[in-house]
């Protein structure tokens, strides 16, 4: 290898050379940056384009790029990066590749699940609904990395005061996600949840702050709005929206309900320090909340689902169910309708503890 090719040292280097392998699912792409700013280390953003054919490389845990189409890809080459921020199964290959190209001395961190084992990372930052078994490279987190901080709230609620400002003083922040695995939010459950919160708001003399998410099925956004009955504002979300309230809406709600199927949107309600319940969806087979009368609207994606969680291979599916009782036994969250969450008021150490793990590498 030519050294002028190999990678900067830490030890060389005051800050080592990061490079964000981005992801190609939204929720991780947003992790990896909250990451890689926490860090304060200057980083490079690399985009891929993806061969959606080739699986080979990906299962059979390669190290080359043949699942990406190198025109269409941003630069891999010299100098090499001493770390790699990455996210996804196709993103592996090419990370294990770059690191070869720099002679083993660049640092993988992946976000999420992985499909190689552990031991092929430097560090692997997760949570509970993967079902990793413990190991030396693997973080466990409670919930998932965000850039929500007091500073973007503040400004948020700066930004977003005069919108809200016609409605009551008392408001309820209302997060809606949508179908996931063998949970679905569908028109029964959408009606089911807006009469919950319409007598809620009533009882508080509340408004409804309320906000769609990407997964968000119109035809539950259309039940949920036939319900309503209290003061409210509805945002119904947009790709690449400049004026998306989310943000606004967690900083100035007095209160947050999130549907359990999306562990970034609790993870993100959390790090307010605000009371957060969870709202369970209907499912088959794996209910979120049990016990607790549930609507279950049909979907065949969610029946296949549950199978595959029952007699599929582990990798394969995943267990959000984990994660909500994590939450719940640290008092972060509750569920719709009990008592104010424990420890509402606690700042949460996942990004901390994530920040630190990756500097312990160098």
């Amino acid at each position: 290898m030519n050294p002028s090719h190999a990678p900067t040292t830490a030890a060389a280097l005051a800050v080592p050379r990061v490079w964000l392998i981005d992801a190609y699912r939204a929720g991780e792409r947003s992790q990896l940056r909250a990451l890689a700013d926490a860090l304060g280390w200057p980083y490079e953003v690399k985009q891929l384009s993806y061969r959606k054919s080739e699986f080979r490389t990906s299962l059979l845990r390669g190290s080359d790029l043949r699942g990406i189409r190198l025109q269409a890809s941003s630069a891999l080459e010299p100098p090499w990066p001493d770390l790699l921020l990455s996210a996804g199964m196709r993103n592996e290959p090419v990370c294990r590749w770059i690191r070869a190209q720099a002679g083993g001395a660049t640092r993988i961190v992946h976000l999420g699940r992985p499909w190689a084992r552990p031991r092929h990372f430097d560090l692997v930052i997760t949570t509970p609904q993967y079902r990793l078994a413990d190991h030396a490279h693997v973080l466990q987190n409670a919930a998932t990395l965000h850039a929500v901080t007091p500073e973007r709230l503040a400004e948020a609620a700066r930004s977003w005061a005069p919108a809200f400002a016609h409605l009551p003083a008392a408001r309820l922040g209302v997060i809606l996600g949508g179908n996931s695995g063998p949970y679905t939010l569908g028109s029964g459950c959408a009606t089911g949840l807006a009469r919950r919160l319409n007598r809620i708001a009533a009882q508080r003399h509340a408004a409804l702050l309320v906000s769609t998410s990407a997964r968000t099925p119109a035809a539950a956004v259309r039940a949920f709005e036939r319900e309503i009955t209290v003061p409210w504002y509805l945002y119904r979300w947009r790709r690449n929206d400049a004026d998306n309230p989310y943000l606004g809406i967690l900083a100035l709600a007095d209160e947050l309900v999130v549907t359990a199927d999306s562990i970034s949107m609790l993870s993100e309600a959390v790090a307010t320090g605000k009371p957060v319940y969870m709202a369970a969806l209907g499912g088959y087979g794996y209910p979120m909340r049990p016990g607790a009368e549930t609507v279950v609207d049909f979907r065949p994606a969610a029946l296949a689902y549950s199978w595959l969680m029952r007699v599929g291979p582990r990798r394969l599916s995943r267990d959000i169910r984990l994660v909500h009782r994590r939450l719940l036994d640290e008092g972060r969250v509750a569920w719709l309708g009990d008592a104010p969450p424990a420890a509402a008021t606690r700042a949460p150490g996942d990004m901390q503890r994530a920040v630190a793990r990756v500097r312990q590498l160098f």
